[in-house]
């Protein structure tokens, strides 16, 4: 029964505050940029003509079919960025190069360190 009256005391001791402290993020070193983009591809079709974005990025993950999954997200300069959940399915995806869209060569780069997207040539 006095774990019961403690329980009310301290909840009526509660207050609200309208002030909130901002969030303490915690990061480790500089490998935080790494781990973002370790299972990433950057890519680009080989072609002057317009690329369907939707079309290619339901094509891919259709075939790719992978195990977690794929986010596939449109970069500047007709770049495209793979970001794969799990090792596996990047490998599977490396290992079953060339791939093509509409006939269309498609070039990987694969992010190593702190290499920024929109910077890698393809």
């Amino acid at each position: 029964m006095a774990n019961i009256d403690l329980v009310d005391i301290d909840l009526a001791n509660l207050n609200i505050m309208d002030e909130e402290e901002d969030p303490m993020m915690v990061l480790g070193e500089d490998n935080v940029v790494e781990q973002i983009y370790d299972l990433c591809l950057v890519g680009r079709v080989l072609t002057d003509s317009i690329v369907i974005f939707s079309s290619l990025k339901n094509t891919l993950a259709d075939l790719w079919h992978p195990l977690r999954r794929v986010t596939i997200t449109a970069l500047e300069d007709k770049r495209i960025l793979f970001r794969f959940y799990n090792e596996i399915d990047l490998n599977r995806v490396l290992d079953s190069l060339p791939w093509f869209f509409n006939r269309q060569l498609i070039v990987f780069h694969k992010l190593v360190g702190g290499e920024e997207p929109n910077s890698v040539p393809v």
